[in-house]
C-alpha cells in the first residue's frame, strides 16, 4: 500500500544513447529507465517498484525532437506528402508534440491526443515515450494487492462489488486493467512504428503490436524487455493530412485518465465516400482496441448518419462490462458514431 517514500537506488545519468543502452544491458532487470518521471515516482514512493539503478534519460539530446524523414514505414505510399513521414524522439515532451508545426499540420490526431494528457504542467515534462510505456493505473495492482498482474492468483477488480468503473469491457484475460496512455490510440490509428533499441539490436514494432495483451504476458504492458529502450516513434506519410477525430471522455477536463476515448483517421474521396479508415478505442481493453470490423464496414460507404449508426452498433458488439462500468458501452457507441460522421 502507499508509503509516500522511496527506497534507496543508484542514479545514473548517461549523456548519449550508446551509454544508456550499455547501462541497461549491464544492469538488466535491476535497471529502471526514467523519462519524465511522473509514473516512475508514483511507483517508487508507493514501493511497488524498488529498482537498484535508475537511468535518467533527460540528458540524451538524440532522443528528443521531431524530424521529417523519408517514409520508412510505408515506402511508396506517402499520399499528399510524397513519401515523407516524421520521426519523434521518445524523450520529446508532450507539449512539444502538441505544438510542433509539422505534427499539427499533418498529424493533428496525435497533437490533439497529446493535448489531452493530464495537465499543462505534466505535459511540459512528460514525454511521448513515457506516456506509451507507463503501467496500468488499476489501484488494486498499484497499491500492492497480489493480483494476477502482480504475480498473485486473482483479479480484485473483476470481483463482485469491486471498484472497476475505469476497467475493461473487452478482452479481459484474468486482468481487466486498461492502458492509461492517451496517445496510444492515436499512434495505432496512424499506423505508427515504435523503434526499440538494445545494446545488440534494433527492431521496429508496429504500434498495434507494441502493447502486450494479458493473455500473452500478464506481467508487462508493452513488448519491452530488460535492456530494451523505446528510442523513437515513426509516423508514415500515407496518413498525413487525413480527416482526423480524437475525443476523450473523462471525469474532469484535466488530470484525469480516459473513461473512453476514440481516435480516427479517415480518407474520403471527392463525393463523400470513405476510402479508408483507422478507428481505435482507448480505455475499453487492456491494449488500444483497433476496431477493424468497423473499419471494414465503413470502407466504401458514404460518410453519413446511416453509416455512423451502423458503425456505432458494430463497435460495441461483444462488450462484456463489469459491475460498475456498463456506461462505457453506450459511451463507446456514441464516440464511434461521432468519429465516423465527423468533418473536423
Amino acid at each position: 500500500m502507499m508509503n509516500d517514500m522511496m527506497t534507496r537506488f543508484e542514479l545514473l545519468q548517461p549523456t548519449d544513447l550508446p551509454g544508456a543502452l550499455d547501462l541497461l544491458d549491464r544492469h538488466g532487470a535491476d535497471a529502471w529507465p526514467l523519462a519524465g518521471g511522473y509514473d516512475s515516482f508514483d511507483w517508487f514512493k508507493n514501493r511497488g517498484k524498488e529498482p537498484a539503478v535508475v537511468i535518467d534519460l533527460e540528458g540524451i539530446e538524440e532522443l528528443k525532437g521531431v524530424r521529417e524523414v523519408e517514409d520508412e514505414v510505408a515506402p511508396g505510399g506517402g499520399g499528399a506528402n510524397g513519401g515523407r513521414g516524421i520521426t519523434i524522439g521518445a524523450m520529446t515532451t508532450l507539449t512539444a508534440v502538441e505544438s510542433d508545426p509539422i505534427v499539427r499540420s499533418r498529424y493533428a490526431l496525435l497533437a490533439d491526443a497529446a493535448a489531452e494528457v493530464a495537465s499543462p504542467q505534466i505535459r511540459n515534462a512528460g514525454t511521448i515515450g513515457g506516456n506509451v510505456c507507463q503501467d496500468t493505473r488499476c489501484w488494486y495492482y498499484r497499491y500492492g494487492m497480489a493480483c494476477y498482474r502482480a504475480g498473485g492468483n486473482t483479479c480484485y477488480a473483476g470481483a463482485p462489488g469491486a471498484m472497476n468503473r475505469e476497467h475493461a469491457i473487452f478482452g479481459a484475460d484474468r486482468c481487466v486493467a486498461v492502458t492509461p496512455s492517451d496517445v496510444a490510440p492515436a499512434l495505432v490509428a496512424l499506423d505508427a512504428e515504435m523503434v526499440v533499441r538494445s545494446v545488440s539490436r534494433e527492431r521496429v514494432v508496429p504500434a498495434a503490436e507494441f502493447f502486450m495483451p494479458p493473455g500473452v504476458d500478464i506481467t508487462r504492458m508493452t513488448v519491452l524487455e530488460p535492456g530494451d529502450l523505446l528510442t523513437a516513434i515513426r509516423l508514415p506519410g500515407r496518413w498525413a493530412g487525413a480527416d482526423f477525430h480524437f475525443e476523450k471522455v473523462a471525469d474532469r477536463k484535466t488530470w484525469d485518465f480516459a473513461l473512453v476515448s476514440v481516435a480516427a483517421a479517415v480518407k474520403v474521396n471527392g463525393v463523400g465516400v470513405i476510402e479508408d479508415a483507422r478507428i481505435v478505442a482507448g480505455a475499453v481493453e487492456c491494449i488500444p482496441r483497433r476496431l477493424t470490423e468497423v473499419e471494414d464496414l465503413v470502407r466504401g460507404r458514404p460518410r453519413d448518419e446511416t453509416t455512423a449508426e451502423a458503425a456505432g452498433e458494430l463497435a460495441i458488439r461483444g462488450a462484456d462490462p463489469l459491475g460498475y462500468n456498463h456506461f462505457k458501452v453506450p459511451l463507446l457507441q456514441n464516440l464511434v458514431k461521432r468519429a465516423v460522421r465527423s468533418t473536423a
